[in-house]
């Protein structure tokens, strides 16, 4: 179904590493607080676990099928709340282990890919096995493009060729130290690929003491930042217990089309191909 505008929510959810139960239970809770016109949700990467640390075998009992618990369970969300749902899971695909792109849409329909830039500095490329294509969907009349944490560093990676998404979504566990860098990547390929732009982080405290803040925003294809968050949503059976944060943005397409007519930066564009090495 062909839809101009497309009304999202941004849940920069706190995460309590390795503790799936806890986490799914965090989003269940969340979903039934979000606004109920909202027609996509996005996740940071892998939200029902954290970002793991230790060596592959230490980190194999959090990974799953794509027909596992986290994934089913986004499944019955997205059909419940009459939403999509993206974000980042541990997957084990025979016996190799990948850090999953998901994109659960409220009919059934589902999309996957792997992380293509695994974090060397954390030893992710040594428990982990790399993707080699970009998430990329069409809901609801919008193309969908979505990256992964360090892929938003690349930007080579990250090009919108021909204008061919209109939402680029990055999703992260990026911790608070270095977080400005976070901040400017995302503004960085808004403008330069003249496209909607939705980053998410997550918060909360890792393994290792890593603080994370939830850095999260919608961004216009002029950089401009448009999201509206809506923060301490008291639980009516806790009314001292909040929610998380959540940051909506309203895209509309007429005016992503109508810029790229008036300034059509794309059509100069350089040309390349991208190797599988």
């Amino acid at each position: 179904m062909a839809n101009n505008k497309l009304k999202v929510a941004l849940l920069p959810q706190e995460i309590f590493w390795g503790d799936k139960e806890k986490n799914l239970k965090t989003l269940e809770t969340t979903l039934q607080y979000i606004h109920p016109d909202s027609e996509l949700l996005v996740l940071p990467e892998t939200f029902s676990t954290g970002f793991p640390a230790g060596d592959k075998e230490s980190i194999r009992p959090l990974a799953e099928r794509n027909s596992g618990t986290t994934i089913d369970f986004i499944r019955m969300l997205a059909e419940k709340h009459h939403i999509a749902i993206c974000g980042t899971f541990i997957a084990d695909t025979g016996g190799s282990l990948y850090n999953r792109a998901f994109f659960i849409e409220p009919s059934g329909e589902e999309t996957f890919a792997d992380k293509r830039h695994l974090f060397t500095m954390a030893g992710e490329h040594k428990s982990f096995s790399r993707g080699y294509d970009r998430l990329s969907v069409r809901y609801r009349g919008w193309n969908i493009t979505m990256i992964v944490c360090y892929d938003v560093r690349f930007p080579v990676w990250c090009r919108n060729v021909g204008n061919e998404y209109d939402v680029l979504i990055a999703v992260a566990n990026w911790p608070k130290v270095r977080v400005d860098a976070w901040n400017k990547l995302l503004y960085a390929r808004a403008i330069e690929n003249e496209s909607y732009l939705l980053g998410v982080d997550c918060r909360g405290t890792d393994l290792k003491g890593f603080e994370y803040d939830g850095s999260s925003m919608a961004l216009d294809f002029k950089g401009k930042n448009i999201g509206v968050i809506i923060d301490g949503i008291a639980k009516p059976e806790d009314p001292h217990n909040q929610s998380d944060a959540v940051i909506y943005a309203t895209l509309d397409k007429e005016k992503l089309d109508a810029f790229r007519t008036k300034f059509p930066a794309w059509q100069d564009a350089d040309s390349f191909t991208l190797s599988r090495d």
